[in-house]
């Protein structure tokens, strides 16, 4: 079995990583951090001008490539630190609407989303934990139209989204009784406020629902079906997460590298000593490790493998904590500039701290492997 990425896929990465050289610097990802919306428009309309927000869609709404592909593309975004309504749109509204929606909305918002004329996002977590079990939004059905109430938090790009996805429980307990609705940004009851989050080359959201009224027409696939569907979407998201992780621990890495080869200490490079170069030994052997389980998470996916959601869950597990460290080493190899402002290596820790949680964080994930294992 071959688990290698082909010479289409390497030239798409090359292509990929040469334009975002050129287009994401240091310099335009921290002005767009001061944005409240984390995204340059200059910026946004050239990645869609480079046919991205197309990525992963199927051909027949007007998409191209498969998952892998969109992996490439999430671990050479992760590289530079991509700003913009990206991973909430293609990681997880994306996905979501795939498994869940149907025909005629799968046409209509994957189609505006693959032209790059639609950005949307997924309302899930409600105290910040990512356990579909942990969703208590309540959506009732009075007369002839559902009706929600309550907030979620921590919710990508809502603020730019056209659509947002709502997860709400409208039965049951658990898993069970999960209902998803496609509630369109200028719904009236809907409101969208800023969150101050650490890392701010993303924009997360609270989305405030005040008895907003919806019809049929609204409901993502069917009525208390959504868990299911959300749970195979969620992998999706850890997967393409996972390769989004990996570029950032290449870029640290390679940044913690290259300084211990030139700052010197009593005369010499202080990448001789073992204090720093066993770190950094230590460091390659996790970005690998990591890379392994993302690439393998990524082709589960991308086939439908029968050990998917188990494959997803470990990835996440292990890359989660092994980023989180990466951008701890890095920042201890450069010393007291990795501490400041004016060096990047702080934006990947913000990154990686972020990271970790979204989603579910390593601790959530061991638990979820040993339930799947029954342990």
């Amino acid at each position: 079995m071959d688990f290698a990425f082909s010479a289409e896929q390497e030239a798409f990465r090359e292509q990929t990583r040469r334009f975002l050289a050129s287009e994401v610097t240091s310099k335009r990802v921290r002005a767009a951090s001061d944005w409240p919306d984390a995204c340059d428009t200059d910026l946004w309309e050239k990645c869609r001008e480079q046919g991205w927000m197309a990525i992963g869609i199927p051909e027949a709404y007007g998409g191209a490539g498969t998952f892998l592909d969109l992996a490439v593309l999430m671990e050479e975004a992760g590289r530079h630190l991509l700003p913009g309504p990206w991973f909430g749109t293609m990681a997880l509204a994306v996905p979501l609407i795939l498994e869940a929606g149907s025909a005629p909305q799968k046409a209509a918002v994957l189609g505006a989303i693959a032209a790059g004329d639609a950005v949307a996002s997924l309302a899930m977590t409600e105290t910040g934990g990512w356990a579909i079990e942990d969703v208590t939004l309540q959506a009732s059905y009075v007369g002839s139209r559902w009706r929600l109430t309550g907030v979620k938090r921590f919710v990508p790009d809502a603020d730019r989204a056209k659509y947002i996805i709502v997860v709400a429980r409208t039965a049951g307990a658990g898993a069970d009784g999960i209902t998803l609705f496609l509630v369109p940004r200028d719904t009236p009851g809907l409101a969208v406020r800023h969150m101050a989050t650490l890392d701010r080359t993303r924009s997360w959201c609270e989305v405030q629902l005040a008895d907003v009224a919806l019809d049929q027409s609204h409901v993502l696939g069917e009525v208390e079906s959504g868990g299911p569907a959300l749970q195979r979407a969620l992998a999706w998201g850890r997967a393409a997460l996972c390769a989004e992780m990996i570029g950032g621990m290449s870029w640290i890495l390679d940044t913690a590298v290259e300084y211990a080869k030139v700052r010197e200490q009593f005369g010499k490079p202080i990448g001789i000593y073992q204090a720093v170069s066993h770190r950094l030994a230590s460091s390659l052997v996790q970005l690998e490790s990591s890379r392994s389980a993302a690439y393998y998470a990524a082709w589960a996916v991308d086939t439908n493998a029968d050990d998917r959601e188990l494959a997803t869950t470990m990835a996440k597990a292990y890359v989660s904590d092994a980023y989180r460290q990466a951008a701890w080493t890095g920042i201890q190899t450069l010393g007291g500039i990795g501490f400041t402002w004016e060096h990047d290596m702080q934006l990947y820790f913000k990154r990686a701290k972020a990271s970790e949680v979204l989603l579910g964080d390593g601790m959530f994930h061991r638990e979820r492997v040993a339930t799947m294992q029954g342990f």
